[in-house]
């Protein structure tokens, strides 16, 4: 009988406007249908706007990455402040830590300042705080100065990587909200490539202006939020939750419905809102992380944050280029300056993958692009293995690439890496986590998320050297069988999250077969303006 009612409609497809077509929600499906959205709108841009000051939160995370590897490899740096000119010592350890220790007590902070007074005021406080950090590194004249600096600057950095993804994803257009929210991320490398590119400009100043130039520009990023955030819309969903339903609608209607509070999308959205979101949830209670685990919904939920917290961190994307110094040198090339240069173009391919990524999110779905990237990467991490085995060997106590060929073929393919890894996780890492989470433990989720990535890179820093100083390349394989691991873990649990607004991904984490209900599919029948006019069969998923 479909069948019969799907030849039908097939047999009249030349009718205008009539199609077939297999959707993840059909009352979504049909608002789409019936409203059309538009990129290019007048209201679409100043929704853009919004949405690019809130991704500046991205950018500073992504600076301060990039910037204390390179001023590391300052002399003008380690003599200042007593470190031994080449090598790394516990004390030069401690620099990266306190940022680190910073950023995890900051987590707790995250929830509570966005969840009480706002994401706008979240960011604000954050990036306030960032500010007070780098004046006093950028001033300091001691290493405790400095580290006192780091500490607060990881602290405000907390705050604002809490804040900025739950305001992109809560006011980004449901229809687009998928690339909109995965482009968070990808300004990691906006502040990660000028992190790089103006140390490699003061590297040959005189002094310790080589390295206060860079930190005192570290304000940038976290002064335009601060200036502006404030000049932002609240997020429909903070408002609703809040009981100020005609203020939220009235930012859906400006920004979703090109002014009209009655629009297709807007309806939906402010119906669904209503049945999903609580105004006595325990965003109301700064001290209450208790929706983060007391059902089985949100505790699949949580699970997911804290499993993409890992993967993102652990998939390899740092120790892949653990021999970096070593390649370089067999391939003749010693240079700092050419190394600094070297690593800004290495952000430069990074970021253009993690573009090219957020773009094509909402075609492939999460799922693929999870499974696909860490597919290659498991391919990858073979190669560099295998090259890694030949190539590397102790001359005169020191580990050297001994040929000059395959140290060139390894840096390329660390730029291979660097590439697949941004286009699959990257921005992944802003979207998956706030699309999982409930927007009652949205915040505090997010400052989860961001505790245990911090506990993740902690990891990663101390332990990778480690490693490697004991096992030598054969640490890779570690890698190998955890990335596999990783494929196995998205493909039995994650679950596909396109094509929903973010209170529809709750009738997938309810129940059981989540991963089965979030990749069917319906076949429907759209016409015009008329939205779907028809529901012809529910597709069997194919997982």
């Amino acid at each position: 009988m479909e069948e019969d009612k799907k030849d039908s409609v097939l047999a009249h497809r030349e009718d205008a406007g009539v199609q077939v077509k297999a959707v993840q929600n059909v009352a979504f499906a049909d608002a789409n249908q019936k409203q059309q959205p538009s990129l290019l709108t007048r209201r679409m841009f100043m929704l853009y706007g919004c949405l690019l000051v809130a991704t500046f939160n991205s950018c500073i995370n992504g600076y301060d990455g990039s910037l204390m590897g390179s001023i590391n490899s300052y002399e003008q740096y380690r003599a200042y402040f007593g470190f031994p000119l080449s090598g790394g010592t516990p004390s030069t350890g401690i620099v990266y830590a306190i940022y680190t220790i910073g950023n995890l007590v900051g987590s707790f902070a995250a929830g509570p300042a966005t969840d009480t007074f706002g994401r706008r005021w979240g960011m604000f406080s954050g990036a306030l705080i960032i500010i007070i950090g780098t004046i006093v590194q950028a001033t300091c004249t001691n290493l405790g100065g400095f580290m006192g600096g780091r500490f607060v600057l990881g602290f405000g950095v907390a705050i604002t990587a809490s804040a900025g993804p739950a305001y992109v994803s809560e006011m980004a257009h449901p229809t687009f909200r998928g690339t909109m929210t995965a482009v968070y991320n990808t300004f990691w490398f906006i502040g990660g490539i000028p992190g790089t590119f103006v140390p490699y400009g003061t590297s040959t100043i005189i002094g310790s202006n080589s390295w206060r130039i860079p930190v005192w520009v570290q304000m940038t990023f976290s002064g335009v939020v601060l200036v502006f955030c404030l000049l932002l819309p609240e997020t429909p969903r903070w408002l609703m939750a809040n009981d100020r339903h005609e203020d939220a609608l009235a930012v859906m209607a400006k920004y979703h419905g090109e002014g009209d509070r009655n629009s297709p999308i807007v309806r939906l959205e402010y119906r669904e809102m209503l049945e999903d979101i609580s105004v006595t949830g325990s965003d109301k209670r700064w001290w209450d992380y208790r929706e983060l685990f007391n059902t089985p919904e949100v505790r699949y939920r949580t699970m997911l944050v804290l499993a993409i917290g890992f993967f993102g961190q652990w998939s390899g994307n740092g120790p892949v280029s653990y021999y970096y110094p070593q390649m370089l040198a067999g391939a003749g090339i010693t240079s700092n300056q050419t190394q600094l240069l070297l690593q800004g173009f290495q952000n430069v391919v990074s970021f253009v993958g993690a573009v090219f990524g957020a773009v094509m999110c909402d075609r492939w779905g999460r799922r693929p692009q999870f499974l696909v990237s860490t597919a290659i990467v498991i391919v990858i991490f073979a190669i560099i293995t295998a090259l890694n085995a030949t190539n590397i060997a102790f001359v005169d106590g020191v580990q050297t690439a001994r040929n000059g060929s395959q140290a060139k073929a390894e840096i390329a393919i660390i730029f291979i890496f660097g590439f697949v890894f941004a286009a699959g996780y990257t921005p992944l890492q802003g979207l998956y986590p706030v699309e999982c989470l409930r927007y009652e433990s949205r915040a505090k989720g997010m400052g989860f998320y961001n505790f245990w990535v911090n506990i993740a890179g902690f990891y990663n820093t101390f332990v990778t050297g480690i490693a490697f100083t004991g096992a030598g390349w054969k640490y890779y394989f570690l890698f190998i069988f955890w990335d596999c691991l990783e494929f196995a873990f998205i493909y039995f649990f994650f679950v596909e999250t396109k094509n929903r607004t973010l209170e529809e991904l709750t009738e997938i984490f309810r129940g059981r077969d989540r991963v089965k209900r979030s990749i069917r599919k319906t076949e429907v029948v759209l016409q015009g303006a008329a939205g779907v006019t028809e529901v012809l069969a529910e597709k069997a998923p194919v997982v």
